[in-house]
C-alpha cells in the first residue's frame, strides 16, 4: 500500500502557526491555576463543563449528527449542536462530516487521521491544525446542511465557546475562567482526540473490521463510551457504543433516560447476531484479533498493520475495502433516514458515490 511519507507533508498538511495562536493560547492559559489556586467551586465547574461538553460532542456530534443512531426535534437537535459547539472543536457540520469521511476510509491512505497512516500527533492533533480540511465537506452532511440554523452555527462555531468564557468570567472572575474554560477546554480536546489517536491502537479487538479500532475502558471512562471502538466501528449507526452490561456507556444512558421524556426517541440498538458475531470466528481469526499493538510512530504502525492484513496486499484490495466502509456509512444513514426531525426541509441527494 503506497502511503505519503509523513516525514515530508506537503504544503497544506504542515502546521499553520498562525492561525494556530488560540489553539495553543488555550494551553498556556492555564499555567495561571497556580495564580489562582484551586477554589472547589472552580474545579467543580471544570470537571462539570468537562462532562457537558463531552456529552455535547458524544451524544450530539457524533452519535446523532454523524450516525443519526435517534430521533428528535428540531429545537433539541439545535441544543445538541450548541453544546457541542462549546467545546471549541470547529463547527457541527464540519465535524460529523469529517467523522463520516473516516468511516469510509478508516485506516486506510484517505483517512484523515489514521495513526497508522500518518502517526500519532498527526492523528491527535496535527489534522486540525493544518490548513488541509478547513473546509466544511457539506457533499457528506446533505442530510443536515438543510436546517439553515446548523449551517449558521457552522459558519460562526466560535460563538458558542466564546459566550461561554464570557458567562464565566462574569460569575465567578478570572479564577472561573481559568478552570472553567481553558483547563475544562484543554482537556477536553485531548480527551476526544485520544479517540482519533489511542483508540486505533490501544485495546482489545472483538469483531472484524477493515480497520484496527479497538476498545479501551479507560477512554471510554474519560469519553462517556466512545472508547468502546471497536463496537462502534464494526457497526456504527447504534446509540450506545458499549454493547454489553460491563462496558460503560455513560452518552447512552443519558439518551436512554432523555427517551423516557421523549426528549429523544428511536434509539438503534444492536442485534443479538451482531453483538455475539465474534463467537463464529474461527481460532485463527481469534488469534489475529488478539495480536498486541506495538506503535512507535507512523512506520513501525503502518509495518504492523500491512503484516496483519497480509505482506502482499495488492492496492485494488484496499480501494474495495474503502468502497465497502463507504457502502457501509451509505447504508447506515439510508437506515436512518427517518432519524430526522419531522419540519426538516427538502432532502437533496445524500452521499452519492463519487
Amino acid at each position: 500500500m503506497q502511503t505519503p511519507s509523513p516525514a515530508v507533508p506537503a504544503a497544506d498538511e504542515r502546521l499553520n502557526w498562525l492561525s494556530s495562536i488560540p489553539f495553543f493560547a488555550v494551553h498556556l492559559m492555564c499555567l495561571f491555576v497556580f495564580a489562582v489556586g484551586a477554589k472547589p467551586v472552580d474545579v467543580a465547574v471544570c470537571l462539570g463543563l468537562y462532562v457537558v461538553r463531552m456529552w455535547g460532542i458524544t451524544a450530539g456530534f457524533h452519535r446523532y449528527f454523524s450516525h443519526r443512531s435517534f430521533k428528535t426535534g428540531r429545537v433539541f437537535q439545535f441544543i445538541l449542536a450548541f453544546v457541542g459547539s462549546m467545546s471549541a472543536q470547529k463547527g457541527v457540520l464540519w465535524w460529523a462530516a469529517n467523522h463520516r469521511h473516516h468511516h469510509r476510509y478508516s485506516d486506510q491512505a484517505e483517512d484523515i487521521h489514521s495513526p497508522l497512516q500518518r502517526g500519532f500527533w498527526w492523528s491527535h492533533v496535527g489534522w486540525i491544525l493544518s490548513d488541509k480540511y478547513n473546509a466544511t465537506r457539506l457533499d457528506g452532511i446533505k442530510d443536515f446542511a438543510r436546517f439553515p440554523e446548523l449551517v449558521w452555527l457552522n459558519r460562526f462555531h466560535l460563538v458558542p465557546s466564546v459566550m461561554l468564557a464570557v458567562a464565566l468570567y462574569f460569575i465567578g472572575g478570572f479564577s472561573m475562567l481559568v478552570w472553567g474554560f481553558f483547563v475544562s477546554t484543554t482537556l477536553l480536546w485531548h480527551g476526544t482526540f485520544t479517540i482519533n489517536s489511542l483508540s486505533h491502537i490501544f485495546g482489545k479487538r472483538r469483531y472484524k473490521t477493515t480497520d484496527t479500532s479497538r476498545n479501551n475502558w479507560l477512554l471510554a471512562l474519560i469519553t462517556l463510551g466512545e472508547g468502546w471502538h471497536n463496537n462502534h466501528h464494526y457497526h456504527q449507526n447504534t446509540a450506545n457504543q458499549g454493547w454489553f452490561w460491563w462496558e460503560v456507556d455513560l452518552s447512552y444512558y443519558s439518551l436512554k433516560v432523555l427517551s423516557w421524556f421523549k426528549v429523544v426517541e428511536g434509539l438503534r440498538l444492536p442485534s443479538e447476531s451482531t453483538k455475539y458475531a465474534f463467537r463464529k470466528y474461527t481460532e485463527a481469526e481469534r488469534a489475529e484479533l488478539a495480536a498486541p499493538t506495538r506503535f512507535w510512530g507512523a512506520s513501525g504502525a503502518r509495518a504492523q498493520f500491512v503484516a496483519a492484513k497480509a505482506a502482499g496486499e495488492a492496492a485494488r484490495a484496499a480501494g474495495d475495502a474503502a468502497r465497502a466502509a463507504g457502502d457501509k456509512v451509505r447504508e447506515a444513514l439510508t437506515a436512518a433516514a427517518d432519524h430526522l426531525p419531522a419540519s426538516a426541509p427538502p432532502p437533496p441527494a445524500m452521499l452519492e458515490r463519487p
